[in-house]
């Protein structure tokens, strides 16, 4: 019996980032981890910073980085809307690990209030890139 399928479309503020046709998709939705199968019932998150990770159809898994942003599910559509989307294998780990040093200092010697937000929600997306760069090298 085949599997049930859907459409996933992962999006970013510069251009489409994957949209194919899957089994099941995984994301960091604000509550916790989703995980959606075809026909799932329709939905709206937000999402935090993450990874999306897809089944295709051939059982292969495929893992993108987002910077948080909103999930929306349909029947038979999922779509994922990030500022910033990124193929797991894209992430750029000495540039990740520099944004979090960057971040801890600026959080160390903020200005104001606004700096210290803007410096933490930097930390956090550094940490998350980190975090779904060890997951994925785990898999392998």
């Amino acid at each position: 019996m085949m599997a049930m399928t859907m459409h996933i479309n992962i999006v970013s503020a510069e251009s489409e980032i994957y949209s194919g046709t899957v089994t099941a998709v995984y994301a960091p939705a604000e509550a916790g981890e989703v995980g959606i199968m075809a026909r799932h019932t329709q939905m709206l998150s937000t999402l935090k910073p993450g990874v999306v990770r897809v089944v295709e159809e051939n059982g292969e898994e495929k893992s993108f980085f987002v910077s948080g942003g909103i999930l929306e599910v349909q029947p038979h559509i999922v779509t994922v809307l990030s500022d910033t989307a990124l193929r797991a294998a894209d992430i750029d780990e000495s540039a990740a690990i520099e944004a979090k040093t960057r971040a801890e200092a600026a959080m160390k010697d903020q200005a104001s209030e606004m700096d210290y937000a803007k410096a933490k929600s930097q930390l956090i997306e550094a940490v998350a890139q980190i975090e779904a760069l060890k997951k994925i090298r785990k898999k392998k």
